[in-house]
């Protein structure tokens, strides 16, 4: 065994959005080709997560993405816009499939065409589709994953790591007026209101996420069945998403939900013992 050791980082754009954030952290450990390419889609899902998270009318929201439709068919055309040249050799390079950025395309635009509260299970489920199994869809490509497990790890650990945020993120939504909390846990937690303010405040909050949180557990039981079959080198950086956001679950559990919540974070010690363990190959 070898312990793998990156090339220094490019100096693109898309590289320096990534930088801070635990995808950054997972994606330096692929060879620069797979690296590159994954900022790039990283690069892509800010640039449309901004606009859906922006503070403009729903209107401007909703006609600054159908402009994103646009470039992503003028890409598959064959005539991509400058923002996405360098996309555009990823697509050539690992086959990402078009449905896949419209897909998450979709799914910001259900955040900027109404603020979601309490959705039902069924359009979490869809929502978790678009904006983190469709990220999944076109990243194992990438990572070189034949096309049955891909998707279906794809599938698991884009609702696993998705359900990790939501309830990472329930404070900072709120704040914006979003509820992404299922409807038929609050109804069974005694929860009638869909305000998000209500909501956080309710002594039923935590018997809420701790649903969700069982939900997730079970995604990433799923992933990790998935990723036990497929070769080690190929599951690298998702293995080491799939540990970096199984220890914030695991440390909102610990932590609890009642007010203060403060953020879970990884330690640096942690995350760099984690990222030696799947470095080595």
């Amino acid at each position: 065994m070898a312990t793998a050791t990156a090339p220094a980082l490019s100096d693109s754009a898309s590289a320096t959005r990534a930088a801070g954030s635990s995808f950054y952290t997972a994606m330096r450990i692929l060879p620069r080709a797979q690296r590159q390419a994954m900022f790039e889609i990283y690069s892509f899902c800010r640039a449309v997560d901004d606009i859906a998270d922006s503070n403009a009318s729903y209107d401007r929201r909703l006609n600054e993405l159908a402009q994103w439709r646009l470039k992503v068919d003028a890409l598959y055309f064959g005539r991509p816009p400058a923002e996405l040249r360098a996309l555009a050799g990823a697509v050539r390079t690992f086959d990402l499939r078009k449905d896949d950025f419209l897909g998450i395309i979709e799914g910001m635009e259900m955040d900027a065409a109404a603020d979601i509260r309490a959705p039902d299970w069924s359009k979490l489920d869809l929502y978790c589709d678009r904006v983190a199994s469709a990220v999944g869809r076109l990243s194992v490509r990438v990572f070189g994953l034949g096309e049955q497990e891909g998707v279906a790890l794809a599938h698991h650990l884009g609702r696993a790591l998705q359900l990790t945020n939501i309830l990472r993120d329930i404070d900072e939504d709120a704040a914006m007026g979003r509820l992404y909390l299922p409807r038929e846990e609050l109804q069974a937690a005694g929860i009638a209101s869909t305000d998000p303010a209500a909501v956080l405040a309710h002594p039923g909050l935590p018997k809420v996420c701790a649903a969700v949180a069982r939900r997730a557990f079970a995604h990433f039981a799923d992933a990790d069945r998935i990723m036990a079959g497929c070769p080690r080198r190929a599951v690298r950086a998702p293995r080491l998403m799939e540990k970096v956001y199984r220890a914030y679950l695991e440390g909102m559990m610990t932590r609890g939900w009642t007010v203060p919540r403060e953020r879970v974070r990884v330690s640096r010690a942690r995350l760099l013992w984690l990222v030696l363990q799947h470095a080595i190959v």
